[in-house]
Order: structure tokens, then C-alpha cells, then sequence
């Protein structure tokens, strides 16, 4: 069950992918990214899971608190440009 989710995750990731490259607004890319950030993050859990491996949690723990950042940076010099 756990490799049929892993499966399904990569998948939707790539349909995120498409709403990044062709997202009408920037706000559809920005919620893309953050999909595909956390989708990661779940795949990467998983896969700890599935094969015993704990350092797969604390990279995934990191890449988690990472995009978090990235997407608020992001997010933050946007809203500054469009104020200004």
C-alpha cells in the first residue's frame, strides 16, 4: 500500500508541475510549488517507512522547513513589488 501511495504522490506531483509551468497567475504557481514541496516531503517519509531508513525523516524534515521558508520569501517579495 505504502509503494501505491508513493506512486500516486510522484503522479500528482507531475500534474502540479503543469500548474507551475502553465498557472494563469503567479499565485497558481506559488500554490503549485508548495504542492510539490510537500508532496516530496510525504514521499520522502514514506519512503523511510517502507525501507528503514530514519536519515529519509531528517532530510525530509529539513526540505520541509525549507520550502516552508522559500514559499513565504517568495511570497513576501511579491507582495513588495505589488505595493510598490
Amino acid at each position: 500500500m505504502i509503494r501505491f501511495t508513493v506512486i500516486f504522490l510522484s503522479i500528482t506531483s507531475l500534474l502540479s508541475v503543469y500548474r507551475v509551468i502553465l498557472g494563469p497567475t503567479i499565485q497558481d504557481r506559488l500554490v503549485g510549488l508548495n504542492l510539490i514541496a510537500t508532496k516530496t516531503t510525504v514521499v520522502m517519509v514514506l519512503l523511510a517507512v517502507l525501507w528503514d531508513q530514519k536519515i529519509f525523516l531528517d532530510v525530509a524534515l529539513v526540505y520541509a522547513i525549507l520550502g516552508y521558508v522559500g514559499i513565504i520569501a517568495i511570497t513576501r517579495y511579491l507582495r513588495k513589488e505589488v505595493i510598490e
